[in-house]
């Protein structure tokens, strides 16, 4: 028996690296000498040459070969922020006028709103807004986000593209609490009106949808509500007053 484990001794030394001999002993081995075995084996097999200084293989020795067997997996979930969304808040009616007083008039046929001066006794022809707030900080801490309703109606003023260009459109809702919440990354954002003061209840009201683009009035009376450009010679300002 002692012969086979010397010869087993004798054939295993000679793929040893120089300066590194391989000892069988009876004795029980400790767990740093399984370590020191493990770690030359596999040395042996990756066929990577190690310059054994000495055959005192200390603490430090292993320490540092287990530091450099050590490879380090970093595994990086890349997470997405949910869309903000925004969320309804005070609903309240109000009345509406542009810059030239006129008021504003629903053209049912034709599902139009216009701006028109109204001359007295027809005071009831003019429409009131259900101005609903929305909570979500806007660009701009003096904008509010609104969605714009026709009072008494399941109208509701939109803006969305017509060949290209962003149109202003009255929409039926016959689901309001589908304007709970609006997603800022969906199509719902049609719905939605930057309501930004630029004095004592004077207004713009920017599309959400596309910023830049406002809600408007033409120069000329009895003309159609469109949306413009801040360029565009129509009137951009009106007086939004509460009727609370």
């Amino acid at each position: 028996m002692e012969s086979e484990m010397c010869n087993l001794s004798e054939m295993w030394s000679k793929k040893m690296p120089k300066g590194l001999g391989l000892e069988i002993s009876h004795k029980p081995p400790s767990m740093r000498h399984v370590a020191n075995l493990i770690i030359a084996i596999e040395r042996l097999k990756s066929g990577i040459p190690e310059m054994v200084l000495s055959t005192d293989f200390r603490d430090e020795n292993l320490l540092n070969i287990m530091m450099e067997s050590i490879i380090e997996e970093k595994l990086i979930l890349e997470t997405f922020a949910a869309p903000p969304d925004f969320r309804r808040g005070v609903e309240y009616v109000c009345s509406v006028a542009d810059t030239h007083q006129r008021s504003l008039i629903l053209i049912q046929d034709i599902m139009e709103l216009q701006a028109v001066m109204l001359p007295g006794g027809n005071e009831n022809r003019k429409i009131f807004l259900n101005m609903t707030t929305y909570a979500r900080p806007p660009p701009s801490t003096q904008a509010q986000p609104v969605t714009l309703g026709i009072k008494d109606t399941n109208l509701y003023l939109t803006c969305r593209k017509k060949d290209g260009t962003p149109t202003l459109y009255l929409e039926e809702v016959k689901n309001k609490s589908s304007l709970e919440k609006i997603s800022s990354e969906s199509e719902m954002q049609r719905f939605l009106f930057y309501k930004h003061d630029t004095g004592l209840n004077i207004s713009t009201l920017m599309s959400a949808y596309f910023p830049d683009w406002y809600i408007s009035t033409s120069t000329a009376d009895k003309k159609p509500v469109e949306m413009c450009q801040e360029s565009a010679t129509r009137y951009r300002t009106f007086k939004i007053q509460s009727q609370i």
